[in-house]
């Protein structure tokens, strides 16, 4: 048995309770966690925002050392240091035929299938997003398994299998920033954060930091900002102010509000690119006039996990953390148990803090 934070029902608070694991199946892998981050798309999984079979253990963001192996799996091994991908590609849909494995039809199919019990009363538990990471460990497809490269801490690691792809993905493929140009990223939490630091490495000039709590400033400074601005009914204009007139080159909205991602859109000069990352709810619903798209010929674009391949972009950004370009700990404002959640859930509600890492 092992110790894991439960949804029992939407909209119920998590409460941690001892599960049943089962070993790993053929083509499963078994790992025991280090680490796990708290993401906004948990929270979204909780109150119904996001889909998600329930009773559930949440958590799509870790990192850990396997502890066991079920047959056919060759490319990890007892004792190795690994991240969880929390969106396999299959290799075989429509968009994995095109290269775009981040949109595979089939990445989600781990949380449509009951994974372990409930100790107790035997309850069936699905793992959130098909990795169930708020626990001591779990069990996943082989394909959700990512070797850890050598020379990256194995708690900080786990940051890398959603926010840190996220936003460097963000920057390097959907919006592929250019040196010199100018990026406004909306919202300093752990996905803002790592854009921030995406664009210093890509070698943006302006790069100017969004949101609405004012003691977001030295944080996202920290992180690569050169202009703070706090969100409010004139941001686009004050983006303009510091942008010579014209507005971002680029602007990357991680908050998933109506109203946000249609700031961020405004605040871009005319032939720029607009990203949302953020994943906002049904009834966000979004305006544009005819006439404003044919002026400004802005590019808008949704972005899902960064628009990575995780196999291919991990050693990269290994690369940029062993080098010091990259520094996956000042995304962590919290480091807490399993009974921390909860709290950790009201502060991303509250847009207080960057990333809260569950520690085991």
């Amino acid at each position: 048995m092992v110790r894991a934070a439960v949804l029992p029902e939407v909209n119920a608070p998590l409460r941690v309770a001892d599960i049943e694991l089962p070993g790993p199946g053929a083509g499963q892998v078994r790992v025991r966690l280090a680490a796990a981050g708290v993401c906004h798309s948990d929270l979204s999984l909780s109150n119904g925002t996001l889909r998600q079979p329930v009773p559930a253990v949440l958590g799509h963001e870790g990192a850990g050392t396997v502890v066991a192996v079920g047959e056919g799996v060759t490319h990890v091994a007892v004792g190795d240091a690994v991240v969880l991908n929390w969106a396999p590609a299959c290799g075989a849909c429509h968009f994995c035929g095109l290269g775009e494995p981040w949109l595979c039809a089939n990445s989600a199919a781990g949380a449509a299938e009951p994974y372990a019990r409930l100790a107790g009363d035997g309850s069936a538990l699905y793992p959130g997003l098909g990795t169930g990471v708020f626990a001591e460990e779990t069990v996943v497809a082989g394909s959700a398994v990512l070797p850890l490269p050598d020379g990256v801490p194995l708690q900080d690691a786990a940051l890398l299998g959603c926010a840190v792809l996220t936003g460097y993905g963000a920057v390097h493929h959907a919006a592929a920033v250019r040196a010199g140009e100018t990026v406004a990223v909306f919202g300093v939490g752990g996905v803002g954060l790592a854009v921030l630091q995406s664009a210093r490495i890509a070698g943006a000039g302006q790069v100017v930091a969004v949101d609405a709590a004012a003691g977001k400033e030295e944080l996202a400074r920290a992180a690569g900002a050169t202009e703070f601005v706090v969100a409010g009914e004139d941001t686009a204009k004050r983006i303009r102010g510091v942008t010579g007139g014209y507005g971002a080159d680029v602007a990357i909205e991680c908050v998933g509000r109506a109203e946000t991602i249609r700031t961020a859109w405004s605040s871009t000069r005319r032939g720029g690119r607009t990203i949302v990352v953020g994943i906002g709810g049904q009834e966000q619903q979004v305006t544009f006039s005819a006439l404003e798209l044919f002026y400004f010929g802005r590019t808008l674009s949704g972005c899902v996990y960064g628009n990575c391949d995780p196999a291919r972009d991990l050693p990269v950004l290994a690369g940029h953390v062993r080098e010091g370009r990259f520094d996956l700990g000042q995304l962590v404002t919290d480091r807490i148990g399993l009974d921390g959640i909860p709290a950790a859930f009201e502060a991303m509600t509250a847009g207080r803090g960057g990333r809260a890492l569950v520690v085991f």
